[in-house]
Order: C-alpha cells, then sequence, then structure tokens
C-alpha cells in the first residue's frame, strides 16, 4: 500500500506537489477549472496543516519556443489564487535563483507555483525524458515530494517519478481516490460487469480489450472500432475506419468472446462526415461501398439498454459515435441518458467521453468521472503506473 498525505507529518516542511492543471485556456481565460478544483482538497490539507507547498504542473505539449506564450501556468496560478483565497505566489521560470529566493522565503502555508514544467523539454526533453539532473534540481527544493496528478501517473516525467525516487514521498486525496474506485471497479466489482468501449482504432485497446475480457461479463464495443470487427467477419463496411493491422486480432477474439463481445447490430450510415450528409439506418450485413458508418442504430440501443439496466458496474472509456457532429449524435447521447438512470457504480474515463458526459447533461452520484484519461486507460489494462509504483509504501 502507498502512502497518502494522512501517513505522513509535513508541517513545517516544503512540501513538492504534483498537480494536473493541464486545462484549457482560451485568450489567457480558463474555459474549465474542473483539475484545478480537483485537486484543492489535497492543497488545503497540506496548507493548513502548516506546509510550505511548491506545485509544480505541466500544460500542453511544448515544443518550440512559441508555445511558451501560450501555455503559461500564470493563469492558473491566479484562479487558484481566487480559489483558496490565498496568494499563490508565481515564478515564471523553471529553475535558477528566481525559484530558489521564493522558495527560500516561504513560511509555513505559503504557496508557491512555477512556470509549466514541460517548458524543460525545449531543452532536450528533460520533462518527459525524466532527465535525472532536472530530477535532482527539483528534488532540491523540497523535503516531501507529494503526487496528486493523476493524469500523469502513466507517464515517466522527471517532475513525478524523477522526484519521488529521490525524496520520501506519497500520494494526495485525489490519486488515492482515484487508484482506489478504479481498482474496485476491476479487481471486486459488483456484478453483472459491463466495459463499454468506444474510440477509434482497435490497435490503440487491443490490450484494453483482452483485459477486459478477463474480467467483464459483457464488452461493448463501440465508435469506430466495430468496422474492425465487421470486416474480419466478412462484412462490407464501405468507407467506414478500419484498422487493417488488427483484423486478425478481431477475428480470433470474437470467435473466442461470442457470449461476451456485444457490436452493434445496425448502424447508422452517412454519405460523408458533415452535418449536411445523407443518411440511414441500416442493418450491419447491408452497408453500401459508398457509406461511412458514424453512429450506433436503434435495434443496438435496446439490446445495450437491456444489458446496461441489469449492470452493477459500468465502466466506460471512449464515445459510441461521432458525437461531436450533431446528425450523428444521438447513440452517444442516449447511452448518457442510460447511464443517468442508472444505479451501478460507475467508472468515467477519456477526454471525449467526459466531452459528451457534458454535452449531453450527465448527471448521477454513483459515477466516478476520472481526471485521467490514459491512466484509466492503463489500469484498466492491467498495467503497473509508472508514477504511483515509485511511491514510498506505507
Amino acid at each position: 500500500m502507498k502512502k497518502n498525505i494522512t501517513d505522513v507529518k509535513f508541517k513545517g516542511l516544503k512540501v513538492i506537489l504534483r498537480c494536473d492543471f493541464n486545462v484549457p485556456i482560451k485568450d489567457g481565460v480558463i474555459t474549465d477549472d474542473t483539475r484545478i478544483k480537483s485537486s484543492l482538497e489535497t492543497i488545503e490539507f497540506l496548507m493548513y496543516g502548516g506546509a510550505k507547498i511548491i506545485i509544480l504542473s505541466h500544460l500542453g505539449r511544448v515544443k518550440e519556443e512559441a508555445d511558451k506564450l501560450k501555455y503559461s501556468l500564470l493563469p492558473v496560478s491566479k484562479r487558484l489564487s481566487e480559489l483558496l483565497n490565498r496568494e499563490v505566489v508565481f515564478v515564471p521560470y523553471t529553475r535558477g535563483n528566481e525559484v530558489e529566493t521564493a522558495v527560500n522565503n516561504m513560511k509555513n502555508g505559503d504557496i508557491v507555483m512555477l512556470e509549466n514544467t514541460r517548458f524543460e523539454d525545449l531543452d532536450g526533453k528533460k520533462e518527459s525524458g525524466n532527465d535525472l539532473e532536472l530530477a535532482k534540481y527539483w528534488a532540491s527544493l523540497g523535503d516531501l515530494f507529494v503526487n496528486d496528478a493523476f493524469g500523469t501517473m502513466h507517464r515517466s516525467h522527471a517532475s513525478n517519478v524523477g522526484i519521488a525516487s529521490l525524496l520520501p514521498s506519497a500520494i494526495g486525496f485525489l490519486v488515492k481516490k482515484e487508484v482506489d474506485e478504479i481498482s474496485s471497479a476491476l479487481n471486486n466489482p459488483r456484478r453483472p460487469l459491463v466495459v463499454m468501449l468506444g474510440g477509434a482504432k482497435v490497435s490503440d485497446k487491443i490490450g484494453v480489450i483482452e483485459n477486459a475480457l478477463k474480467i467483464a461479463d459483457y464488452v461493448l464495443i463501440g465508435g469506430a472500432m466495430p468496422y474492425t470487427f465487421y470486416k474480419a467477419l466478412g462484412y462490407n463496411v464501405g468507407g467506414s475506419l478500419v484498422d487493417d493491422a488488427s483484423i486478425d486480432f478481431c477475428k480470433r477474439v470474437y470467435e473466442e468472446n461470442k457470449s461476451k463481445i456485444i457490436l452493434p447490430t445496425d448502424v447508422v450510415v452517412a454519405s460523408s462526415m458533415t452535418n449536411e450528409a445523407n443518411t440511414r439506418l441500416t442493418s450491419v450485413n447491408m452497408i453500401n461501398n459508398n457509406e461511412i458508418g458514424v453512429d450506433v442504430g436503434v435495434a443496438t440501443l435496446s439490446e445495450y439498454k437491456r444489458i446496461l439496466s441489469s449492470a452493477n458496474t459500468i465502466i466506460w472509456n471512449g464515445p459510441f459515435g461521432v458525437f461531436e457532429i450533431p446528425k450523428f449524435s444521438n447513440g452517444t447521447r442516449k447511452i448518457v441518458e442510460m447511464l443517468s438512470l442508472s444505479k451501478a457504480k460507475m467508472i468515467i474515463g477519456g477526454g471525449d467521453s467526459i466531452a459528451a458526459l457534458n454535452q449531453f447533461g450527465f448527471n448521477n452520484k454513483n459515477a466516478h468521472v476520472s481526471t485521467g484519461g490514459g491512466a484509466s486507460l492503463e489500469m484498466l489494462e492491467g498495467k503497473e503506473l509508472p508514477g504511483l509504483s515509485v511511491i514510498s509504501d506505507v
């Protein structure tokens, strides 16, 4: 079992807190502060407990010098200051004299936020490459490391794995909740357990599909992935997206798990990927050459409703149609409505899935909506998370 912040003494200590403040920013304004709010419990616990908090986070992908202008954490520090009603000292550097001065001047309860850790990627990908020298520098600023960034737990970066390998460490409340919720659903689910997997390419989720088939009672395959299965089964899929490299896998895994894998029986097809396209509802074995599969059909939704209504645990990752285009959004909207009414324990992850929840007004207190799509997906695949395994044991 990994240490969490209730297991460690931190009063008067300099605590390096890794958060996931990778929030959407448009014209310098944060458009969704959910990830900032998600770490408030951990920050306030440390703050009122007398820690000196040094916050690290990444924001966006920094590939060139010009990216610094749009990916500064300054707006995040201002929003965090508003939420805490406490000054957050922002240092527009990732290391150097200004950083050290700010840290050395801290009093118990103070908060300092450094600039975007990925600014260090402009010089040889030191952050994302887990550069030891950089990790040692950041570790030298503190006495204790706390990781509350579940969204980067599947990455081995200098700001998480690097620092944690050099300092006493623990996880924050957000990471603990994420790990506990997802582990419980995977390892000790209330059955029936239904896993819903959407998305585009089968190859991206081969490990997830294989592990889901080991633990689930039903695995619903949606999005564009069914068309690779259909092609593997000999159907014409027209111009639908197909992952040709995964056809053999789909054929084998379907033959071995026919009773568990639920593929759509009818779909909505379109003449093009536009809201003005001509569409029709068709059986999966009646798709024409010039048609593209864009959504699940009425009969399929009825079968989903039957399966989901009896489920006691549901795990969902990836939308089941091109919901961004209104004409193709019915299936995903109906699924969100089904889940809103469900009494099952739910784990929902992935940026597109969460976007669908927000778009269609999802509201269910039984659901755990994960802040880390990639990390939750790797847990679903049965992989160990590097950012978690390095944390000190109790």
